[in-house]
């Protein structure tokens, strides 16, 4: 069976954008995405819209919202699709899965969210939607509270990691510099992002400001189709595996140190696709909050449980080391618009593979990595990609 390929992309900026709400964001993306794949919006065969939404817009009905930025689509199938945080890449899967039941030949995959509207403490109250709120509704500073109990409880058993966090957060500052998409584009340095002061307080103890994700506006959106078709059109990256893997939603049912469902998900992506670890040029991943990344480390066998800070500080993650991850900023710097930003990472990495990253370019861009979760490491999905060959 040949895999889906993605063959066209549109990324708007992420922020505080002026468009009033989703339908607009939509309309930044959709048919420019169309027009980048070089195809008639009339190819297209279906559409996948991920919105997390739960409060941040009144128009929670938004599948066909594409059709006012795209009227051609009209009549054609369209479908929302939502798993919080991972909500981009649900629907890019659900896109893939499509395409190789042989339902059509064009899919079209927008992703958005319209956040910074909200009030920040409705903002905080709607994230939590994404934990298990008969437990951990009432966790402090919200969804930053979660991760604040489990880097607390990381650090209980491993030690303080704050040099780490501070780390993985100045890199990725410093990535966000090179991309013209990113929300904060301005490198902050490390001692910054490791002292606690005015400008850096805390959060969550003992996760800091520059510990946490951006309030974003933004949507990304992609053009996939099979391999035949794809070997007719100007550029393609292939998908060599698509994995999702759910794990319990209560924190209290796991084991928090550990994100078992994120290391299930890559160690089934390596199985699928014959790869290992090794064979990655680059990762994009979810760093909603810094421990986040750094346990991520940990989850695709990068380091050992526990040692998660090794590959920060020794530089294994730069843009320059043994696997970057997250040249483009990561959420961290980028802003994570949730809807969005699932379908973004896929954006950025075929953007990677294409060699059409511009300043945010890898000079070594073989096979790149996609992990977006949902929750605390409840949704996961991998991608793992690679440029189309002949």
């Amino acid at each position: 069976m040949t895999d889906a390929c993605i063959v066209g992309w549109a990324h708007s900026p992420f922020g505080k954008l002026e468009e009033p709400d989703v339908e607009g964001l939509i309309g930044r993306v959709a048919r420019a995405a169309i027009e980048d794949a070089g195809i008639a919006p009339s190819e297209i065969d279906a559409v996948f819209v991920g919105l997390f939404n739960n409060g941040f817009d009144k128009q929670d009905f938004p599948s066909s919202l594409v059709l006012q930025s795209v009227p051609e689509l009209r009549f054609k199938r369209s479908t929302r699709y939502e798993n919080a945080c991972a909500t981009g890449s649900a629907a890019v899967h659900g896109a893939r899965d499509w395409l190789a039941a042989g339902r059509g030949r064009f899919a079209l995959v927008v992703g958005a969210e319209k956040m910074t509207a909200t009030p920040t403490a409705q903002v905080g109250d709607i994230l939590l939607n994404a934990s298990y709120r008969r437990e951990e509704g009432d966790i402090p500073a919200g969804f930053a509270g979660v991760f604040g109990r489990i880097a607390e409880t990381y650090f209980q058993r491993y030690g303080d990691q704050s040099d780490a966090l501070a780390a993985i957060a100045a890199k990725n500052h410093r990535n966000g510099v090179d991309n013209p998409y990113a929300q904060m584009r301005k490198d902050l340095g490390y001692d910054f992002c490791r002292n606690l002061s005015e400008k850096n307080p805390y959060v969550a103890q003992p996760l800091k400001r520059t510990d946490c994700s951006l309030v974003s506006d933004g949507a990304a959106a992609l053009v996939m189709t099979d391999e035949e078709t794809a070997r007719t059109l100007r550029r393609a990256v292939r998908f060599r595996a698509a994995v999702q893997v759910n794990d319990f939603l209560p924190i209290s049912r796991r084991d928090i140190t550990q994100f078992e469902g994120a290391r299930a998900a890559w160690a089934r992506a390596f199985d699928e696709s014959g790869l290992k670890l090794g064979d990655l040029s680059f990762v994009e991943t979810h760093d909603c909050f810094t421990i986040a990344e750094l346990m991520e480390y940990e989850a695709m066998g990068l380091t050992p449980p526990g040692q998660g800070a090794r590959a920060a500080l020794e530089g294994w993650t730069q843009r320059d080391g043994r696997l970057p991850v997250n040249r483009s900023g990561g959420l961290k710097s980028k802003g994570h618009p949730i809807g969005a930003t699932g379908v973004s990472m896929h954006v950025i990495t075929a953007m990677q593979l294409a060699g059409e990253a511009g300043d945010m370019q890898l000079p070594k861009a073989d096979v790149g990595g996609v992990f977006n979760m949902g929750g605390a490491a409840v949704a996961n999905y991998v991608s793992i990609l690679e440029p189309l060959r002949a």
